[in-house]
């Protein structure tokens, strides 16, 4: 069982349809599944359920589920010609493509004829090898693995999977803080809730993950690939929260959805933006 760390963006490459593996066609056929979880950390246990953050304020997650669009695979090819540019697939180094310009890992805001220019240029490019939907709310406090189609199917042509991106469509937690200082900056413990969601296809995902892989599809290693991708959360998301700015609702309660609570919103949409999913990789015979 190998364990990597993902990261991807892509565009697309041969696939072979069917589970044959004749000679000369499928190298590996995928059986794809996926996670997400709210994992405590026992270093960081500070009672009754609440976790030490790094800020010493105390966190209690009290439910928590993350709603998934689609995880793209991707896969490297080498360069030496031209690629067309397309913006619903950026290649390494560019998310977001929208309004005729791509957003650059280094924050910079990218024009398309730019971007093309760029690929015109040969090197290497990143293509997508294989589109698994989920479109689905996954519980972060029961974690349960979803099995997964392919599109357009789950076996491969000869390549190598390097990256994988995921499209976080939604967000739901509730839970409560308290303060972990003496003394305390607010008295008590408040509880607090944060929704972040959005709808239609064309939409702009709550956050886009990406993560390194690392599975070869050829004839050198055994043809089923069994690939469990997990996506775990920890009380590190909440870190960078300051907490003693949120202000608390005429209910009590801190909404961070409120215009009010929009910088600890963005603090914590950042860190949500940073998460890196995992995969489990295990290969055996068909």
């Amino acid at each position: 069982m190998k364990r990597f760390p993902i990261k991807a963006w892509l565009l697309p490459v041969a696939l072979v349809s069917g589970c044959a593996f004749d000679a000369g066609e499928g190298f590996a056929v995928l059986e794809p599944s996926v996670q997400a979880a709210y994992t405590p950390v026992s270093g960081r246990d500070a009672g009754d359920g609440y976790q030490a953050l790094a800020s010493d304020f105390q966190l209690r997650m009290d439910t928590g589920a993350v709603s998934l669009g689609s995880i793209d695979l991707l896969a490297s090819s080498g360069g030496g010609g031209s690629t067309t540019f397309d913006p619903s697939s950026p290649p390494p180094g560019y998310s977001l493509c929208h309004n005729g310009h791509c957003h650059s890992d280094s924050g910079a805001l990218v024009d398309y004829e730019d971007i093309q220019a760029e690929l015109g240029g040969g090197g290497s490019t990143t293509v997508t090898v294989a589109n698994l939907p989920v479109d689905a709310e996954l519980d972060l406090l029961a974690p349960a693995a979803r099995g997964l189609t392919c599109e357009p199917a789950c076996a491969l042509g000869k390549t190598t999977l390097s990256r994988g991106r995921w499209a976080v469509t939604g967000l739901r937690m509730t839970g409560s803080v308290r303060d972990g200082r003496v003394p305390a900056r607010f008295a008590g413990a408040l509880p607090f809730r944060f929704t972040a969601t959005v709808t239609g296809a064309e939409a702009t995902p709550v956050a886009v993950l990406t993560g390194d892989l690392d599975v070869p599809s050829d004839r050198e290693n055994a043809p089923r690939v069994e690939l469990g991708l997990k996506l775990e959360v920890t009380p590190a998301l909440f870190d960078a929260v300051d907490w003693s700015a949120a202000k608390p609702g005429t209910d009590g309660v801190v909404d961070l959805d409120a215009p009010e609570n929009a910088a600890v919103r963005a603090a914590l949409l950042e860190k949500v933006a940073a998460l890196s999913p995992t995969a489990e990789v295990s290969r055996g015979a068909r």
